[in-house]
């Protein structure tokens, strides 16, 4: 569910606002945001043609024009306004969107292709990268590509990587990425999402294993164990 404050805007998952404890003003329940949410991800990353939008070269499109094909011959979108779509980025916990003025656009996941002008500076030393155990030998020699996306997507920490990974392996190996030796070569990083960071690809050479005896990766594991 998503409330606004009116000191402190909006807020989701809480029944008080957690800066001042007030209840605020509904906004949408938990269904209509994520079924809300799922629509912008076609839209904002993959198919923006689905919905007959334009999108620019660095992946804005117009809020308003959303609304308007969203609510389009469907009844049960009805309700929806441009301040519900603000409200769907401004509580997104990984900062998937972003809105400047009255256009919106997803900072990463893309498979359409797009000019990223996302912040470059004050990138960190190391970003992890999750894969398969099966694949990383190869991809050490290899480096990594992109695959069906427009850039290699990487992690902050080594957790966001690991549980990023989990959607695809159930116990995915993490790569640790020398990003203080890229940038310094002259390739560039992108920070996208709160702990996601973007980049063309990535070769061999900057990259390692973490080690399964690794401290966090084993705390992880071991909660990913209670959870089974």
């Amino acid at each position: 569910m998503i409330r606004e404050c009116s000191m402190h805007g909006y807020f989701s998952d809480d029944e008080l606002c957690p800066a001042c404890n007030s209840e605020g003003k509904f906004v949408m329940s938990t269904r209509e945001r994520d079924g809300m949410a799922r629509k912008l991800a076609l839209v904002l990353r993959h198919a923006p043609e689905k919905f007959e939008l334009d999108m620019d070269i660095n992946g804005w499109i117009d809020v308003r024009d959303i609304v308007k094909k969203f609510k389009d011959g469907r009844r049960r979108q009805h309700w929806l306004r441009p301040h519900h779509i603000r409200a769907i980025s401004e509580t997104d916990p990984k900062g998937r969107y972003e809105v400047r003025g009255n256009t919106i656009r997803a900072t990463y996941g893309h498979t359409v292709e797009i000019e990223l002008d996302l912040p470059s500076s004050d990138i960190p030393d190391s970003l992890f990268y999750p894969c398969d155990p099966a694949e990383s030998e190869n991809l050490l020699e290899l480096g990594i590509s992109p695959g069906d996306r427009s850039h290699v997507h990487l992690s902050s920490t080594i957790r966001f990587a690991a549980e990023a990974g989990r959607f695809h392996h159930e116990n995915p190996t993490i790569l640790e990425v020398d990003t203080a030796r890229m940038t310094a070569s002259g390739e560039t990083i992108w920070h996208a999402g709160i702990s996601v960071y973007l980049t063309d690809s990535v070769s061999g050479e900057y990259l390692s294993i973490v080690s399964p005896d690794d401290p966090e990766l084993s705390l992880l594991r071991e909660s990913w164990s209670e959870e089974e």
